[in-house]
């Protein structure tokens, strides 16, 4: 939805128990957009509302929740390891999932990413369901962050696993942490980060 300064206007003083201190400012001309332009901010920052701005972003009205991280190998230097990212997409999120990207954080030692192999799935790693459509997935050479985005977008209500072949783990054990950042349906999507989670790899004898 896009609305206007008068909506909006509408819209938040309409809760009196919240923006009743408002309400004078709103009766005086002088006052009257300096009191839109507060209470446009808080709305904004308060829910992070799945609307779509005069600019064209668009927001989650409730994020979408990074479940878990795994592997189905933790020793070093192993071929055909799989790991797993795990997103719930709630019921309000108010926007369909486009686009997850995957980000390696400081870590003793960098995989290699194999994107022909990426695989995404409804359900979690254990009680996989029905493969969702990937419609591109790019990796970037020098960072190895991993981008992934769905044709048609996730609707909110799912489970999804996205599934990542590294050519091999790591050479070097220690714990690797990966960020996961969620991207709403639309042209210009507000991205929300959703935390981090971890890959424990370990040294083989």
């Amino acid at each position: 939805m896009i609305f206007s300064s008068g909506q909006l206007e509408q819209l938040l003083v309409s809760d009196v128990g919240v923006f009743s201190i408002y309400l004078k400012m709103l009766t005086k001309p002088s006052s009257k957009i300096a009191a839109i332009a507060v209470l446009i901010s808080l709305f904004i920052v308060a829910s992070t509302s799945a609307i779509e701005l005069k600019d064209g972003r668009t927001y989650f009205e409730r994020p979408p929740r990074l479940l878990g991280v795994a592997t189905s190998q933790n020793g070093t230097y192993i071929w055909n390891a799989t790991y797993y990212f795990t997103v719930a997409i709630p019921e309000d999120a108010g926007e369909a999932l486009q686009k997850l990207e995957i980000e390696l954080a400081a870590s003793p030692g960098r995989p290699i990413f194999d994107a022909s192999k990426l695989e995404a799935f409804e359900g979690k790693r254990r009680k996989p369901g029905d493969k969702i459509p990937v419609k591109d997935v790019t990796i970037d050479a020098r960072t190895q962050v991993i981008s992934v985005t769905f044709d048609p977008p996730v609707k909110p209500g799912k489970t999804i696993t996205v599934r990542v072949y590294p050519v091999r783990n790591p050479a070097a054990g220690g714990t690797y942490l990966y960020g996961v950042t969620a991207f709403p349906d639309g042209a210009q999507p507000a991205s929300q980060f959703l935390g981090f989670g971890r890959i424990r790899i370990y040294d083989r004898e």
